[in-house]
């Protein structure tokens, strides 16, 4: 086929089970001027032989097979092989929504200013959903323009990786993806940001995603909590904390010290912490004073980074820090 406008980039490893369903939702895109880009990731179930009953009957599928790389791997090895004018992910697992994208192209077409767009998602089945994906799922959810994006992105991933369509020319200019040990989706979205490219959702529900056992980001330490952190500091570094060997952190809990520690692993010394909690201020975390998140005013020369878990802190503070002058992100980050 001549060049499409869309490369749809499919990593699969023992999908055997759902790939059909998978399969079934792309063939019935309203919009079919894309090629797929299925790599098959050493497979020990019929995947393979279900990826190659698709190309025979569909053109547009190619079929990679490799040794049982990973996830990672695998994407960077299919990113390479992508034609198109833009780059899509699916999931071998999941559904997309006929529209899915017929609305994103739209978009992108519309908007010059945005290099990717993801969509809204549903996860199933939802009796199998923990605590930690529905909430996910609600704040994802809440996220449509570039500019909200902007504010969470080291919060969690703002785009799901599975809804991602990017321009090939930013993805290219970003780096495509890399294996680096910790999460390779959020690693990309974090680049192409840091480059200077407009994130978005489209404001509606176009994609289904699988909760299963097994599942990579729920098994493989690369998507662990301490590989998150690493990942959010380790950009953090190269942009708003490039020129500082010293932060301050807004939240003396558990999750606060992890990132304290973090940090220090990696060349960033905390000055001190900001609490509301008065059985916490006056105490020493690895060496720095916990003190009255009141006193946050004083201390405008330090960055400082706000990471609370409490449901329906993070706007508050944000409120409290506007009031006494602080700009996001000139002055402040919201990380989790």
């Amino acid at each position: 086929m001549s060049v499409p406008r869309i490369s749809v980039l499919m990593p699969c490893r023992d999908a055997a089970e759902h790939l059909p369903q998978a399969i079934s939702s792309l063939s019935r895109q309203t919009f079919s001027e894309f090629e797929v880009i299925a790599v098959n990731d050493g497979s020990q179930d019929d995947t393979g032989t279900e990826l190659e009953r698709w190309a025979s009957r569909d053109s547009r599928v190619r079929v990679i097979h490799e040794d049982r790389n990973g996830l990672a791997e695998a994407l960077r090895s299919g990113g390479e092989l992508c034609r198109g004018e833009f780059v899509a992910r699916a999931d071998a697992d999941d559904v997309v929504h006929p529209r899915r994208f017929a609305e994103q192209l739209e978009l992108l077409d519309a908007r010059l200013d945005v290099a990717a767009v993801g969509t809204h998602i549903r996860y199933f089945p939802w009796e199998k959903l923990g605590v930690g994906a529905r909430r996910y799922q609600r704040w994802l959810n809440d996220l449509s323009e570039p500019e909200s994006l902007a504010r969470d992105i080291f919060v969690e991933c703002p785009i799901a990786h599975p809804t991602l369509v990017v321009r090939r020319a930013e993805f290219e200019r970003a780096g495509g993806y890399r294996v680096n040990g910790w999460p390779e989706d959020y690693d990309l979205i974090l680049r192409l940001h840091h480059s200077g490219g407009r994130l978005a959702n489209l404001p509606r529900i176009r994609h289904y995603w699988r909760e299963r056992d097994g599942r990579a980001s729920r098994v493989d330490p690369r998507y662990s909590a301490d590989a998150f952190r690493r990942c959010k500091i380790y950009h953090l570094r190269e942009g708003v904390l490039r020129d500082r060997d010293a932060v301050s952190i807004w939240g003396a809990g558990r999750v606060g010290k992890n990132f304290a520690r973090e940090l220090a692993d990696q060349g960033v010394r905390v000055a001190r912490f900001f609490d509301i909690d008065p059985r916490k201020i006056g105490q020493q975390i690895y060496g720095a004073p916990v003190q009255s998140a009141g006193e946050v005013g004083r201390f405008r020369d330090d960055y400082l980074l706000v990471i609370v878990g409490a449901p329906g802190a993070r706007p508050l503070i944000r409120e409290q820090l506007a009031t006494a002058g602080f700009q996001e992100p000139r002055d402040f980050r919201c990380v989790a």
